[in-house]
């Protein structure tokens, strides 16, 4: 699979025809350790950049999609290939398609109390006949091993292919990678913020904005006090780092995505 790196974090060049037919080979094995799908961003690349357990968990993610129109403008400017903005919104949309007509079994994981039934009734009126098997929202201090266990059993018991996350970068991540192994079988997607904008608890910037690349100054006035570090400092970090890996002023090691 084709990689390119920004600041350090490789992120996989792919398009959604290329990221669904990789999740359906994936899902002929339903006893093998579940797949990670990572939605990389300016926001993960920095904290990658200055976090080593945040860049020891993206580096096993199976895939880390360019969630994000200037790493897409990037990586086919410098690299002449096709390269789709892999967007858990727009992830989700098209995998509501494909449920249908695959019969692929969803369950939502995540987000405020209330937040995953209403995206569950979201999909159900937008996609006729897909089947979401379970919507639960956990509660947000940690679980105890005994708590975990019984997530576990809960979610094994509804078979699914899909598993929808709503935790937070880097949180939905970090649970992932803690259950690949105790939720087999599926395809574990780190889908952040579009809990909240399925169940309409915030407004998602329209289409031209999101394809701008300025998406990140729409969401800032909503939510400045939350959201003004990741859009103006890591923003600069991001941006004077990548400008000195570009004119080779400084060399970022890759990751060791050897275990993928």
């Amino acid at each position: 699979m084709n990689r390119f790196n920004f600041i350090g974090t490789d992120v996989d060049i792919l398009t959604y025809d290329e990221l669904f037919a990789t999740c359906h080979d994936w899902l002929q094995n339903k006893r093998a350790r579940s797949r990670h799908v990572a939605c990389v961003n300016v926001n993960c690349a920095v904290e990658c950049y200055l976090r080593k357990d945040v860049r020891d968990v993206f580096s096993r993610a199976d895939i880390l999609g360019a969630d994000s129109m200037p790493f897409v403008y990037w990586i086919k400017l410098l690299t002449g290939k096709k390269c789709d903005r892999l967007y858990a919104p727009d992830i989700i949309l098209n995998l509501g398609k494909i449920a249908v007509k695959r019969q692929y079994r969803i369950y939502l994981y995540g987000g405020a109390e209330g937040v995953p039934e209403k995206m569950k009734r979201s999909l159900e009126n937008r996609f006729p006949g897909i089947n979401v098997v379970g919507a639960y929202s956990p509660p947000f201090r940690s679980l105890t091993p005994e708590e975990d266990a019984e997530v576990c059993q809960m979610i094994n018991d509804t078979q699914p292919d899909y598993i929808l996350l709503g935790l937070g970068s880097p949180k939905q991540d970090k649970w992932i990678q803690d259950h690949l192994t105790s939720i087999p079988g599926t395809v574990m997607v780190a889908s952040g913020a579009a809990f909240d904008f399925f169940s309409d608890r915030i407004t998602q910037a329209p289409v031209y904005i999101q394809r701008s690349g300025f998406e990140w100054l729409f969401r800032l006035t909503q939510d400045p006090k939350r959201l003004w570090k990741r859009y103006t400092l890591y923003n600069i970090i991001f941006l004077w780092n990548f400008l000195l890996q570009v004119l080779h002023l400084k060399k970022f090691e890759r990751m060791d995505v050897s275990s993928r």
